[in-house]
């Protein structure tokens, strides 16, 4: 008797227009679904919570790959068996994967319910060089991520940190073979920062910040300090020293010297442009690392940008730049970090999508609304993937609609392709709260307007942007032509509101 086989719904000619609607859904799944002793816990319950999400019509999943639980017990001593067990149980479901590698610690950080540190072999050398992590003014060490400083400085049993993120990752493929070989893995997001975005720690509630605070800048560890010096000596500036007077986390743009007038000086400027780029190069280095390692297979890789939305409408955008996204109005920070993303072909994922300027309390000068449309055009200016998450936990129709909008900004197309569309959108994430009865019929409606009011389709994907064996990196752009794309442009015109609301606001 021939076993019977799961086919796709039929596609007409009408499904097949819509179809390059359907924004894919996947869910963030807990931060600590294998825990810091690398057990998979509770494996019922997530496979019982899998299949709801599964009968809502939800495309994937997304987890964070922990370093600090992979390769805890000593350099190169992998340990993937929890990991595989988890991706077996996912596919099992029929769900996909996003697979973070995380070479962050987990723990500081809003919404961070578990401490999950980096390797302890790797800590460690922080005993007798506290300066392999970035560092405040005052001194204050922040161990989330290593220094960019250190990429490139044999410091770890012999290995960079460029070194050992591209060993991980080459162990995670030969463990993971199977899964990107047959498709089940959708995007790898490549870990380039804390909280595993591509930004400076400017900002942890581990050190006492709090919202709407300014953040502080975080190149003060040796390493930075004479990058910077050796960059100002090249400039003709021997003198100059980084910033003294840029305020403390907590500080509003008025408070300081530095966001009133010093970063609009020819030094403001040049400090600025340099602590930017030292963002541009790492992701560079290490996205092409990645590409060489996942060449030919049928993966996407993918880059977070944080949704730093506070005292975005203040002159100074003071709150970017201590992250390290040099965004003014006449100069567009984010356009580079595009420009860089299209060397490799890689998703530029965005978060804070489900926020409202009118959700924000007029002190903390914030325009998230502004902020979304600005990054998500820089991508699509660029040729590039755009990708999207919320940042809080929200299970009301105003975030849902606020997302449908950003992820379709000019709506459906019943013809085909719209004009813009995000590639997927991730939901954090996957909680008890969402698995409540009315949270979850509110969220099938949101995954089914995400469809483009279509069901669930396996293959959605090949009728907007088929996944194709990654190619090389592009040859290498110069400095001078990846901040040509500073030049500011207008973003692309976003519809007020969504045209497929979950319910009427």
């Amino acid at each position: 008797m021939a076993t019977a086989v799961a086919t796709a719904p039929t596609v007409t000619s009408e499904t097949n227009n819509l179809l390059a609607n359907y924004v894919p859904v996947y869910v963030m799944l807990p931060l600590g679904v294998v825990n810091y002793d690398n057990v998979l816990e509770n494996a019922d319950d997530l496979r019982a919570n899998l299949k709801k999400l599964k009968e809502a019509g939800v495309d994937g999943i997304m987890v964070d790959v922990w370093w600090g639980i992979i390769e805890k017990n000593g350099p190169k001593q992998y340990e993937w068996g929890p990991y595989m067990s988890l991706f077996e149980l996912v596919v099992e479901v029929g769900l996909k994967i996003q697979a973070i590698m995380s070479f962050h610690q987990c723990g500081g950080n809003v919404g961070d319910a578990v401490n999950i540190p980096l390797p302890p072999w790797v800590t460690a050398v922080a005993d007798s060089n506290p300066d392999i992590f970035y560092t405040n003014r005052r001194g204050t060490r922040n161990p989330e991520y290593l220094t960019i400083g250190v990429d490139n400085e044999r410091l770890f049993h012999g290995r960079t940190p460029v070194e050992m993120y591209r060993d991980f990752m080459v162990s995670f493929r030969e463990a993971a073979k199977s899964y990107l070989i047959a498709g089940k893995i959708s995007d790898v997001e490549v870990g380039l920062g804390p909280a595993g975005e591509l930004r400076f720690p400017s900002y942890p509630q581990s050190q006492e910040w709090v919202f709407p605070g300014i953040g502080e800048f975080q190149c003060y560890d040796k390493y930075l300090v004479e990058q910077f010096a050796v960059a100002a000596r090249k400039h003709g500036q021997p003198k100059w020293q980084l910033p003294a007077n840029a305020g403390e986390y907590n500080d509003t743009p008025s408070d300081t010297e530095f966001f009133t007038t010093e970063y609009e000086s020819a030094y403001g400027k040049f400090f600025l442009a340099w602590y930017s780029n030292l963002l541009l190069q790492h992701a560079d280095q290490v996205l092409e690392e990645a590409t060489k390692i996942f060449l030919g297979l049928k993966v996407k890789l993918a880059a977070k940008v944080s949704g730093i939305h506070w005292w975005y409408r203040d002159a100074s955008h003071a709150a970017e730049l201590t992250a390290g996204y040099y965004n003014l109005t006449d100069r567009n920070g984010y356009g580079p970090i595009a420009r860089v993303l299209k060397r490799h072909e890689a998703i530029l994922n965005f978060t804070c999508v489900e926020m409202r300027n009118t959700e924000q309390s007029d002190s903390a000068m914030s325009a998230p609304e502004q902020l979304v449309q600005q990054v998500l055009s820089a991508g699509w200016r660029e040729g590039i993937e755009v990708a999207a998450e919320n940042a809080l936990n929200r299970y009301d129709k105003y975030a849902y609609n606020q997302i449908l909008k950003n992820a379709r900004p000019n709506g459906v197309n019943k013809n085909g392709r719209p004009k813009l569309r995000i590639l997927a959108m991730t939901y954090l994430r996957l909680t008890d709260d969402l698995m409540e009865t009315d949270n979850l019929a509110l969220f099938t409606i949101f995954v089914k307007n995400m469809h483009a009011g279509l069901d669930y389709h396996s293959n959605a994907q090949d009728f907007y942007s088929p996944v194709k064996p990654l190619a090389p990196s592009k040859p290498r752009m110069t400095i001078d032509y990846i901040l040509e794309a500073t030049k500011p442009v207008d973003p692309y015109p976003f519809d007020e509101k969504t045209d497929m609301p979950v319910a009427e606001e």
